[in-house]
């Protein structure tokens, strides 16, 4: 009997012990597109910096360059394994980039979200901001899709994945004022950036790891 029970507190140890494991489906973004050095991307910096704060925790990086929100929506089912606890999804960019209809775009959002919310996981969600040039609609509705989407499904939502460069005094509408944090393409951040995009997200994250297994 008293074996039975030290087995059993055993095991209830180890599986304290387990780390929390964080999907992070996006695109070039999330993946670490263009870094000569993949330990400087986006998911192992934010690991790094979560462990750091004294997180036992495991950013699984299933962020693919060029990706659409169609696209993390196909593969948004086996990108979520037995051992995922929690859900970042940092999707939109691409989308901006080929000016797909913001209704799209939010009805694949939607089927993410659906699918997060039925294997019962946590999500962030980390919204673009669309530039002024699409016209005022398209920015209004492209914005707001966001927040109306994390609303709907009680989501954690993070207001701008380049939060941390404005933080900085950087603007992404000033690519004059961005040069210092982005690569060549204007388009990524390159290992300074992914620093400030970083401490800008990570206390959302934190917040995300507080309703794991809520």
């Amino acid at each position: 009997m008293r074996n039975a029970a030290i087995a059993v507190l055993s095991l209830s140890t180890f599986a304290m012990a387990e780390p929390v494991t964080i999907v992070a489906l996006g695109d070039s973004l999330t993946a670490g597109y263009g870094l000569v050095d993949q330990s400087q991307g986006f998911v192992p910096v934010l690991e790094a910096w979560l462990k750091a704060k004294g997180h036992d925790v495991v950013v699984q990086n299933a962020g693919v360059s060029g990706d659409t929100t169609a696209g993390g929506l196909a593969r948004v089912g086996w990108a979520l394994g037995p051992e995922t606890d929690a859900l970042i999804v940092t999707l939109g960019g691409n989308d901006l980039l080929r000016g797909i209809d913001p209704a799209s775009s939010k009805a694949n959002l939607d089927g993410i979200l659906k699918e997060a919310a039925a294997r019962s996981l946590p999500v962030l969600l980390v919204s673009m901001k669309a530039p002024g040039n699409f016209g005022p609609e398209y920015k209004a509705a492209f914005d707001g899709m966001y927040g109306e989407l994390a609303a709907a499904y009680g989501t954690l939502l993070a207001d701008d994945f380049f939060g941390g460069l404005r933080a900085a005094g950087a603007d992404p509408a000033d690519p004059a004022s961005m040069a210092a944090f982005m690569q060549a393409d204007g388009l990524h951040p390159n290992p300074e950036g992914v620093k400030l995009i970083v401490e800008g997200l990570g206390p959302k994250v934190e917040e995300l790891l507080g309703r794991v297994g809520d």
